[in-house]
């Protein structure tokens, strides 16, 4: 399930590295047996490319919140448990095998939330004389 998707940048960038390195401590000690590509299993591969997705996807940007704080609830809700359970899993696990990236993680989540940003809206202008052509062909 590969999407297109833009090139990450900045704060949403190491989020996603940070994403990819608690999933592969997870998978690591759960999907043993299983083939792996670039450390993790096609299952946790899917996770990982769903929530790249999301990422870039984000309507606040590089102002993102963390997402346990986030108002805007961006995952599936089967994607959203798996995220759970492999936070749960590697948080602790994080200051062993990436004790920096841990930390700055653990101070993300206490930022403030930021302000939801403006919703981008498309307005349709409707051409008057085209309206006028459809009623008139419709008659």
């Amino acid at each position: 399930m590969k999407r297109k998707t833009e090139p990450l940048t900045g704060l949403l960038k190491y989020e996603h590295r940070t994403i990819v390195a608690m999933t592969e401590i997870y998978c690591r000690n759960h999907h043993k047996g299983e083939e792996r590509v670039n450390k993790l299993c096609t299952d946790c591969r899917e996770f990982v490319d769903f929530a790249e997705f999301r990422l870039v996807k984000c309507p606040y940007g590089q102002v993102k919140p963390a997402c346990q704080n986030c108002p805007i609830h961006c995952y599936k809700k089967d994607m959203k448990e798996k995220a759970r359970i492999i936070m749960r899993y590697s948080g602790p696990r994080m200051l062993v095998w990436h004790p920096v990236m841990a930390v700055k993680h653990l101070m993300h989540a206490k930022r403030p939330l930021p302000p939801l940003p403006k919703k981008k809206r498309v307005k349709k202008i409707e051409d008057e004389k085209s309206a006028n052509r459809i009623e008139a062909t419709e008659v």
